[in-house]
């Protein structure tokens, strides 16, 4: 085998439990037969259209069945998956759209006004794919998903190219500088990384070909059942739900587009859910909120894991939610998208972890940024870098791969910029990004772009952004503005305006009026002072 590709995995799957259900939403089942079905007719329709080997294909989609099935028609034919934020304004879209040389896009119809005013500025895309919602019917310059992929097509779909290990699968971060950038991951490493069909929680090792990955699968047995509550577009959902296809399990997300705890716990109840997914203190605190305000209202008792992976997650909170669950291990994995596993914590009735401690990964070491690995113990500080199956680097950007993407000890690492300590037990202290981007909600808000934003209202004359301590969210966004003399912005206003721009997510929401940034004179700024100024006045601690 030429590399683990996922098409070749998921068509073995679907042959030997082709009943069993792969992907739910609501009332909506869709058995792995359907799925290959679906995606076979996907892929056919996406070469039918001249994409060509790699050509890349753009999911801007909600959670649902079909942001996976866009996912495998592209592994079928040989193309690249891209992720998109659905919280994406225009320029963003435009810009991410061109920056990963889409040629098809499936976008839900909710966002048909955002595209039909951007499609014109991006000529590479050669198919618009329209998935109904309810929120109007398909455009002109439109397919309708539905019809494509319930043509009958016959499988399995293959490029003239064929399929390889060496095909990508591009996740967009928004990074902690500048734009969002693709991280490029080979699928054979990314599949490796995540486990190689196997699933350390579970007991069941690697599988050394599909052979023996299809061979522990009983298609009579009740499939290993994940529900995403975080979005797919994210590599926390995305890859958590790859690993459950790998054991032939059921995707479940929810019907609503917003969080809600209630509807959350109802789904597992009713789908017997093996796994949730979330992303730190967002979603756990109001869980555990609900949980505590509604006892014993919910049979939660098929849950074995909770997982959470990109932001902070608390202690306390962790303590609480296993009063509800006492049979359930939840994991707070420390990793980005262009390092996997850098590092877990597990809690579990018997014992819980400390926040932000966590267990080096197997193939994860502290450098000083001379090299040097830091020593259990010492106290010194290093940044976090993990070996072994790692991305290419970014698309197109060589500058920002040699940045992230670097060698020590001869070996190539990926160091996204974490720093930590390493204690004597051999554990993480992890002490956070050295750069000054914001963790709100697991989004990464990186702060010129909000300056940029604010500086444009008429009533500001300067402004710095930065990132406030929130026991929800991790941080919240911070407008440090210097107003126009006489003026007196307010932060609705100002609220209003970067929402006008960019992505709601990266509004502010605190405000701070000083009399002057204290720009240096090569107009840099001190964030560390103003970050200490803005907690000041606002009284958190």
């Amino acid at each position: 085998m030429a590399g683990w590709n996922f098409a070749d995995v998921y068509e073995a799957v679907a042959a030997k439990a082709p009943d069993r259900p792969c992907q739910i939403q609501g009332e909506r089942v869709i058995t792995w037969a359907e799925f290959d079905a679906r995606a076979n007719a996907l892929a056919a329709d996406m070469l039918a259209a001249g994409l060509s080997h790699q050509s890349k294909v753009a999911a801007y989609l909600y959670n649902g069945p079909e942001y996976l099935e866009t996912y495998i028609a592209a592994f079928k034919g040989g193309f690249a998956p891209v992720n998109t934020n659905y919280r994406y304004g225009h320029d963003e879209i435009v810009y991410l759209f061109d920056n990963a040389d889409a040629e098809a896009v499936v976008f839900h119809a909710t966002f048909i006004d955002l595209v039909e005013h951007v499609r014109h500025e991006l000529p590479k895309v050669k198919r618009w794919y329209c998935v109904a919602d309810g929120s109007g019917p398909c455009p002109d310059w439109a397919l309708d998903y539905e019809t494509v992929v319930s043509a009958p097509v016959q499988g399995p779909v293959r490029g003239p190219w064929g399929r390889s290990g060496d095909d990508l699968l591009l996740l967009y971060t928004g990074g902690t500088t500048g734009m969002p950038k693709g991280v490029m991951w080979r699928q054979d490493d990314l599949f490796n990384v995540l486990g190689a069909g196997g699933n350390a929680v579970l007991g069941i090792g690697p599988a050394a070909s599909i052979d023996e990955l299809v061979e522990r699968i009983d298609p009579s047995a009740p499939g290993f059942v994940l529900l995403s509550a975080c979005p797919l577009m994210h590599g926390t959902g995305q890859f958590s739900s790859l690993i459950a296809m790998n054991l032939g399990g059921a995707i479940v997300t929810l019907p609503s587009r917003h969080f809600d705890v209630a509807e959350l716990l109802h789904e597992v109840e009713r789908n017997r859910v093996n796994s949730i997914i979330i992303v730190g203190q967002a979603f756990a605190g109001p869980i555990l909120e609900h949980l505590d305000a509604n006892p014993n209202t919910y049979d939660l008792s098929s849950v074995i894991m909770m997982s959470s992976s990109g932001v902070m997650w608390s202690q306390d909170n962790k303590e609480g939610l296993l009063r509800h669950l006492p049979q359930a291990a939840l994991f707070d994995s420390f990793g980005s998208s262009e390092a996997v596993g850098m590092g877990a914590s597990v809690s579990t009735a018997g014992g819980t972890s400390q926040t932000a401690r966590f267990m080096l990964g197997p193939a994860c070491q502290v450098f000083t940024e001379d090299g040097r690995r830091v020593a259990p113990g010492s106290g010194e500080r290093g940044l976090v870098a993990v070996g072994g199956f790692i991305p290419m680097g970014y698309y197109k950007d060589d500058v920002k791969t040699a940045q992230t993407f670097r060698t020590f000890e001869d070996r190539r690492w990926s160091v996204p910029g974490d720093w930590a300590e390493v204690n004597e037990d051999g554990t993480l202290l992890l002490l956070g990004r050295g750069s000054v981007c914001i963790n709100t909600g697991g989004e990464k808000v990186f702060p010129e772009e909000v300056e940029e934003a604010l500086k444009r209202h008429p009533e500001v004359r300067d402004a710095v952004v930065v990132g406030i301590p929130d026991n929800r969210f991790g941080e919240t966004i911070c407008a440090v503005v210097e107003a126009v003399p006489g003026a007196a912005p307010e932060l609705p206003s100002l609220a209003d305006h970067v929402k006008e721009h960019l992505a709601h997510y990266k509004a502010p929401r605190h405000l701070v009026l000083v009399d002057t940034i204290g720009r240096a004179p090569n107009g840099k700024v001190d964030y560390k002072r103003l970050k200490g100024v803005a907690i000041e006045r606002l009284g958190v601690n």
